[in-house]
């Protein structure tokens, strides 16, 4: 008799769950199945690198901040050399390298003990942070800034590609007129055609209409509305505060349901380079050019980008720059004056401030009265006479 076949203890094709069998307990916790696997969680450098990127520097070559930065201390500590001694530029740098030592917790202790193969792996791990946050936005951004750019209860004529953008740029007549240069004619026909065929390609220091208050540039007043566009505010709020905010800007309340990058990383103000950014980000956006890249020289962004920074941190335009980032953490930062903000004189807390300075201030001169009695009953005692 031929021995019986094994095959009907076999579990179906299906696999055990379709059999309605249960699997063996230790296969359940992976014993019989081999190793768990574990969740390859991203390194918090990255996280670090992203906020890092949109705040303080977007075109960082971070391992040679980091040498460079290195060396300078070891330099400073060493009594060989200070502050002053940098060059404008330098201490540029230095203090670059210092707030990324303030916004990574542990990563000054953990530079100067660590190899030179560690050192390439923190600066290769945050440059990806950076790069990844700055591919990000740019993608996002590419599709919401059509809806900013078209007309309340209106169209683009012609309509314009969320998801390609060949027909934007200067092939665009309202991409080409945010995107012209204060100083050309967008009404004019010849220079529409050399902008759209190429010939004239203007330069990261020929800065476009679109970053003014409603699109106007007063050639006598350059620092009237510069970098006060709605447009730059509502990118700033999809990148910083949510894209619902961008929506709530109008009616006063945000939809977002979950941490914005501003709160996740402790943001209460606007940064010079976050709004230098945000300007390079919807130039792209508006722009024809498929792919972001920093030698890129039909956009010449990281040259646009540095100026941008330029301007706002020379120490000679500090009233305007003051104004303007007054102005900025109005519009991302509704709290931003809680703390600044004079309270009536006839309000119940003003009352009461003046109520205990008045206490104060009588309990002081009682004080000083007791002080006066007290020396005078000392002066005229006989025993201290004698």
């Amino acid at each position: 008799m031929p021995p019986q076949s094994n095959k009907e203890n076999l579990p179906p094709a299906g696999g055990l769950r379709s059999s309605g069998l249960k699997r063996p307990r230790d296969e359940v916790y992976g014993l019989g199945v081999g190793p768990a696997r574990k969740q390859n969680r991203p390194d918090p450098l990255t996280h670090h690198g992203r906020h890092f990127g949109r705040t303080v520097q977007t075109f960082c070559r971070v391992q040679l901040l980091i040498k460079t930065g290195l060396e300078q201390t070891i330099q400073m500590e060493l009594g060989r050399m200070t502050l002053e001694d940098l060059s404008a530029s330098e201490k540029a740098d230095y203090n670059m390298y210092q707030q990324l030592l303030r916004m990574v917790p542990g990563l000054e202790e953990r530079l100067c003990t660590s190899s030179n193969h560690d050192l390439f792996y923190v600066a290769d791990t945050l440059s990806k942070g950076i790069a990844s946050s700055r591919s990000d936005d740019t993608k996002s951004l590419k599709s919401v800034v059509v809806d900013w750019i078209t007309p309340l209860n209106g169209v683009l004529v012609p309509p314009i590609s969320r998801n390609v953008k060949t027909d934007r740029g200067y092939h665009h007549p309202r991409t080409g007129e945010l995107l012209c240069p204060v100083n050309l004619d967008w009404n004019d026909p010849k220079i529409r055609r050399d902008l759209s065929s190429g010939q004239l390609v203007p330069s990261g220091d020929l800065w476009p209409r679109f970053i003014f208050r409603g699109y106007e540039y007063v050639p006598s007043e350059p620092w009237n509305g510069l970098l006060r566009s709605s447009l730059l505010v509502s990118a700033y709020k999809h990148v910083f505060t949510s894209p619902s905010s961008v929506g709530a800007q109008n009616c006063g309340a945000s939809r977002a349901t979950r941490s914005s990058n501003a709160r996740i990383h402790g943001m209460q103000s606007v940064t010079i380079a976050s709004i230098a950014y945000i300007a390079t980000q919807v130039r792209f956006a508006l722009s024809s050019t498929p792919v972001f890249s920093r030698s890129d020289n039909v956009t010449d962004s990281e040259f646009f980008y540095n100026l941008v920074i330029e301007l706002l941190e020379d120490p000679e335009e500090t009233v305007e720059v003051q104004d303007l980032l007054l102005w900025w953490n109005k519009q991302i930062f509704p709290t931003y004056l809680a703390d600044y903000r004079p309270v009536h004189q006839d309000s119940v807390i003003a009352r009461i401030k003046e109520r205990r300075r008045m206490l104060l201030q009588q309990a002081g001169k009682e004080v000083v009265a007791a002080e006066q009695d007290s020396d005078g009953s000392s002066t005229s005692n006989p025993e201290n006479d004698s």
